[in-house]
């Protein structure tokens, strides 16, 4: 089998490779702009093949797909019939995409958080190809958001601190990616993956205060003040989202699978283990 992983400049699709590479599967990797791979913080490992994957841009799918059986796909809609027709041609069998819990709301396709996983997964679904989606839900290093105000002013301003959520390791997804890859008996299903536990937001910004060994204020702000703040980062109508999400589980505990343990064979790390391993960035 030899696997496409496209989006490799991101932390799961750069480990996803190196899990692949280390267990002796052939890889490729793809980025929409390949000379970057090398500056990046995860760097691939040594003999791995880069290759050019704009997934917006049908002329790169051909070279890119050459010869590949698998793919590990992130959720862009934007060329994504191309991009199929690109893969059956090339003789691709089985696709596996990055996609998000938040396609299982009832306002999925109108969702502005969930409408190109939606997207991407229909086209997915009607296609003649093998699919596996991967739904994971919060990831555990959304919480890197935090960590300039963190750093600068020892607090973290929340519209709603008492908002669940079940945040998962990028880590977790990256195996559970490599499982689905090499067990054809996992293959053609959904998956719904998060984290072990449902934890408020503010019980996230404790875990990172204990981790980092510096105390975190959390502040309560309104949801325009919070909107506004992130603006230079989130578009509004994602922004709105996102408000709605945390309000509708405000006090409510998030949803816990066990699909991390059922893929990988062992439990999904906590967030508080995450915290440790990423406590410098939260340090002042």
């Amino acid at each position: 089998m030899h696997t496409l992983v496209t989006g490799c400049r991101g932390r799961i699709g750069s480990t996803l490779v190196s899990l692949l590479h280390r267990d002796g599967h052939a890889v490729r990797a793809a980025s929409r702009t390949p000379e970057s791979l090398a500056a990046t913080a995860e760097a691939l490992p040594a003999g791995v093949p880069v290759v050019a994957c704009d997934l917006g841009d049908p002329a790169t799918f051909g070279a890119a797909l050459d010869g590949i059986d698998a793919v590990f796909l992130y959720a862009d809609p934007s060329g994504i019939d191309a991009f199929l027709a690109a893969a059956e041609t090339a003789g691709v069998s089985h696709i596996v995409l990055l996609s998000s819990s938040s396609v299982l709301a009832p306002d999925a396709q109108d969702n502005p958080i969930a409408a190109s996983h939606h997207t991407v997964e229909q086209a997915l679904i009607a296609s003649p190809l093998t699919t596996t989606l991967l739904r994971p839900g919060a990831f555990a290093s959304n919480a890197y958001q935090w960590a300039q105000p963190v750093r600068a002013n020892g607090s973290v301003d929340l519209p709603y601190p008492d908002s669940h959520s079940s945040p998962i390791d990028p880590t977790d997804i990256a195996e559970a990616a490599l499982a689905v890859l090499t067990e054809p008996r996992l293959q053609g299903a959904a998956y719904h993956l998060t984290g072990p536990e449902s934890l408020t937001a503010a019980e996230q910004v404790g875990l990172l205060a204990a981790a980092s060994g510096h105390p975190v204020a959390v502040n309560t702000v309104t949801g325009a003040a919070w909107k506004e703040s992130v603006s230079a980062f989130v578009p509004g109508p994602v922004a709105d989202g996102l408000l709605a999400y945390m309000a509708a589980l405000d006090g409510v505990p998030d949803e816990v699978t066990g699909d991390i343990e059922k893929l990988t064979g062992h439990p999904a790390r906590t967030f508080a283990a995450w915290a440790e391993e990423n406590a410098a960035a939260f340090r002042p």
